[in-house]
């Protein structure tokens, strides 16, 4: 590695940043291999490859490193390869699938990286179910051996389970029994609710360290089958050739490359090429600012293609998808998130209709499923959420979602008219010319991105009116002022340039002042009105559940299970249930 390499990967406190860019000439773990519209993504763990030092990863165990090539060869499946109609997933290694998450990097990993694991291995898994559902590649997972926590979690998010019936081969949830926590990334929501598993068997198989095998694993509903060893291998290639001859995905013959993004470290701030984010450490604050795009949309569906990776819906998607990772995980005090925009919101707009006039074509179809996804980990990352709104801003259409994802939303009324401009022109925030803050709806806010609840944001927003959501439809494709915007309910707080600096101010100062624990508390609670889903179930359940047991110390203290797992001594409960 070069100076300039260590540098850009050398954070402001000396630490070395965790990257979630890579590329399958850089994969450690895993292999991706295409025969015609089957794919495959075998895990071959390389155990001296962590993360951290301190532990190996054995039996296919993992970390975030492991996970974030899993999440990379997804997406690539949906970009690289529209040919592709189905996935298996298997190991590369004999007799062993996987163990799940690696136990020493969980007992020697700080409370925020555990949960910042957990929050990303579940997402990297919504986005294989997300796969199948909406991108049309059906995913089956064939179990050559053990499969325990977090392996037989990975196998949960594919639609077709196969356990080798040799004997020993099994499914397990041990985390219970072996370490006092829970399963980490929705395996008992996905037994209940997914797979429909009886409570009481379920009981019984969350306490079972050794796990189910083959015929009772299928009676169970654990698996979906399973197969003698003799035949195993035929009956992955028989079972992915029929899930590729049903799958609706449409036969292309060759996608895009996702190149690598166009990034510059700077010691308080990325530079990104449609986006910039600027950290300001002493007060907690990221500062996001999303660029509109500087050319009209493309002429054709085929022209957009020949774009590539550096079409603007595409390119901004990907880097706010990386700017939000990296600062869940590398910037963990931030307090804040403050999202701005720059650029003309009729050129959103244009991109929006351009997309929807093309929603059949697969390139624009994954765009869309891309933003939506992008979107969902905003509302899912624990920060505070603020949108400032003001004169130049570009929040139409698509980024006008980000508003609505935040917690409070502030935009810039119009304000004096310049005496340059003989009175007739307004000016904006500081005597510049820029034209007047706006916001601006389309189509895609009434369906294209749905929350992890299924509703849209401003469904979720006009839970107890939804005769408001009608009336902001109503307004789509204009061009609402700061008056129109706060009427309809679009934003928070309309205010003028008197105030607007001092109540900014004050609501991060006071933003940064409050416990984080609780603010994470209730921002999630609020965040997500309505209907509870499978997808919903399960992050609640991190951010609370799953929250509060990785930091008691039946888990985690010296005497604790995570603590004495593998050293011969028996862990030493508080007995007491709160």
């Amino acid at each position: 590695m070069s100076d300039a390499d260590r540098a850009q990967r050398t954070l402001a406190n000396g630490k070395t940043r965790i990257d979630f860019q890579t590329e399958p000439a850089r994969y450690r773990h895993w292999k991706l291999s295409i025969d015609g519209d089957v794919a495959t993504l075998s895990m071959d763990v390389d155990e001296k490859a962590g993360l951290f030092e301190g532990y190996d990863l054995k039996l296919n165990s993992y970390d975030l490193g492991v996970d974030i090539e899993l999440a990379d060869a997804i997406e690539r499946l949906r970009f690289e390869h529209p040919q592709v109609r189905a996935l298996v997933l298997r190991s590369a290694k004999p007799r062993v699938f996987s163990a799940g998450a690696n136990i020493r990097m969980l007992a020697g990993a700080s409370h925020a990286h555990k949960v910042n694991f957990c929050k990303f291995t579940n997402e990297t898994r919504n986005g294989i179910e997300d796969l199948s559902e909406n991108s049309g590649v059906k995913s089956i997972c064939a179990i050559n051996g053990t499969a325990a926590g977090g392996g037989y979690e990975l196998a949960l998010a594919t639609d077709y389970i196969m356990l080798v019936d040799d004997g020993s081969a099994a499914v397990s949830l041990p985390e219970l029994p072996l370490l006092a926590v829970l399963p980490g990334t929705g395996g008992l929501t996905r037994i209940s609710d997914k797979r429909k598993v009886r409570r009481d068997l379920a009981d019984v198989f969350c306490t079972t360290e050794e796990g189910i095998k083959g015929k009772r694993a299928v009676e169970w509903r654990l698996v979906d089958a399973a197969v003698p060893g003799s035949k195993f291998d035929e009956t992955i290639a028989a079972r992915a050739k029929e899930f590729a001859a049903k799958s609706p995905r449409t036969a292309v013959a060759k996608g895009i490359t996702l190149s690598p993004l166009t990034r510059t470290f700077v010691a308080d701030g990325i530079a990104y090429g449609t986006l910039s984010v600027e950290l300001q450490r002493p007060e907690r604050i990221a500062t996001l600012t999303l660029r509109g795009p500087t050319s009209p949309p493309p002429a054709s569906a085929d022209a957009m293609v020949a774009g590539g990776a550096n079409f603007w819906p595409l390119a901004l998607a990907r880097e706010l998808d990386d700017a939000i990772l990296h600062i869940r995980i590398n910037e963990l005090d931030t307090a804040a998130l403050v999202f701005k925009s720059a650029g003309d919101p009729e050129q959103v707009l244009a991109y929006d209709r351009f997309l929807g006039a093309n929603k059949d074509h697969w390139l624009a179809r994954e765009i869309r499923h891309l933003w939506k996804r992008v979107l969902k980990r905003i509302d899912l990352t624990s920060r505070s959420l603020v949108t400032l709104i003001e004169p130049g801003s570009c929040f139409a259409g698509t980024l006008a979602e980000l508003p609505f994802a935040s917690d409070r939303s502030y935009m810039l009324a119009l304000s004096l008219p310049s005496p340059a401009s003989g009175g007739g022109v307004g000016r904006g925030h500081d005597g510049d010319n820029k034209p007047p803050a706006a916001i601006a709806l389309a189509d895609v806010n009434f369906g294209a991105y749905p929350m992890s609840n299924g509703l849209t944001r401003l469904g979720c927003r006009f839970l107890a009116t939804p005769e408001d959501v009608d009336a902001a439809k109503a307004e789509r494709g204009k061009m609402l002022d700061a008056e129109d915007a706060q009427k309809l309910g679009l934003v928070t707080f309309a205010l003028d340039d008197i105030d607007w600096d001092d109540e900014v101010r004050v609501f991060l100062e006071e933003r940064a002042s409050f416990s984080p624990d609780g603010l994470t508390g209730l921002e999630a609670n609020l965040r997500f009105a309505g209907p509870e889903t499978m997808e919903s179930k399960i992050f609640a359940r991190l951010t609370a559940w799953q929250n509060w047991i990785f930091q008691r110390p039946n888990a985690i203290g010296e005497e604790g299970a995570l603590k004495r797992y593998g050293t011969g001594q028996k862990p030493v409960f508080d007995t007491k249930r709160v």
